[in-house]
């Protein structure tokens, strides 16, 4: 088959803030790999800032908090740029892990990840106290010791619990960026509020608990865990205009 005329395929791919310049090699590599003629990368908090719909170009300053499955990404935009950031290696999948862990050692029960990720799902808070609580979440499984099936209600209070160490990692993260936030834009923050994307930001109660910690606002985006795709897919219409992309 010719591939004179194969439409060569402009490619834009999220990566996280953190990455080491091999990461992004490696990414670029295997993107060349899939067919991408044209592979621009964007930094993750960025994507999500455009899935949001925030003007990133403005001289001003907004910040993004987005909790994905492995990595948690925080940062601070202005003028098209990533002017603070902070990638922890916390986020949901460290939820599932603490959830299955809890199940096995205080109801002697298995779960796989699968089911843990339900229970995230039903019952899964960042706050001890919420306005609406959700019902009980009954998991089936095997008993540790027996193999024989078991039958065990969770509450979200107990799933708050299990979790409180790593939302409060991810508080600590975006305390410290905070922190590390010129005063200029800090004042824009505050005023504008802190954006909450992926998966993670989903977590009932998780907005309540930053806002009265922090003492700034917190929005959960739209479509959270959409919003990183939806912005790689604005920077791929605007790619002449996006300097932030890295080619």
């Amino acid at each position: 088959k010719s591939n004179w005329f194969s439409p060569s395929m402009k490619m834009v791919v999220g990566i996280p803030s953190g990455s080491t310049e091999v990461e992004i090699r490696a990414v670029r590599d295997s993107s060349e790999h899939a067919g991408g003629r044209d592979v621009y990368m964007i930094y993750e908090p960025m994507a999500a800032a455009l899935g949001i719909g925030i003007d990133v170009l403005a001289p001003q300053g907004n910040m993004i908090v987005d909790i994905g499955g492995g990595t948690t990404e925080i940062a601070v935009i202005s003028l098209g740029g990533i002017v603070s950031n902070k990638s922890i290696q916390v986020a949901g999948d460290d939820l599932t892990d603490d959830i299955m862990e809890h199940m096995s050692r205080v109801h002697n029960v298995k779960v796989g990840e699968r089911t843990a990720e339900q229970i995230k799902i039903h019952v899964g808070s960042a706050l001890t106290e919420l306005e609406n609580p959700p019902e009980d979440f009954i998991v089936h499984g095997p008993n540790k010791m027996t193999a024989l099936p078991m039958e065990v209600p969770v509450s979200y209070q107990e799933i708050s619990h299990c979790i409180e160490k790593s939302i409060s990692r991810i508080e600590a993260a975006v305390l410290q960026a905070l922190d590390e936030t010129p005063p200029e834009l800090y004042s824009d923050i505050v005023m504008n509020g802190i954006f909450l994307a992926g998966g993670g930001a989903m977590l009932r109660g998780l907005d309540k608990r930053l806002t009265d910690k922090i003492g700034i606002q917190f929005h959960i985006a739209e479509d959270p865990l959409l919003a990183v795709a939806k912005g790689t897919g604005v920077a791929l219409k605007n790619i002449d205009t996006f300097s932030f992309l890295i080619r």
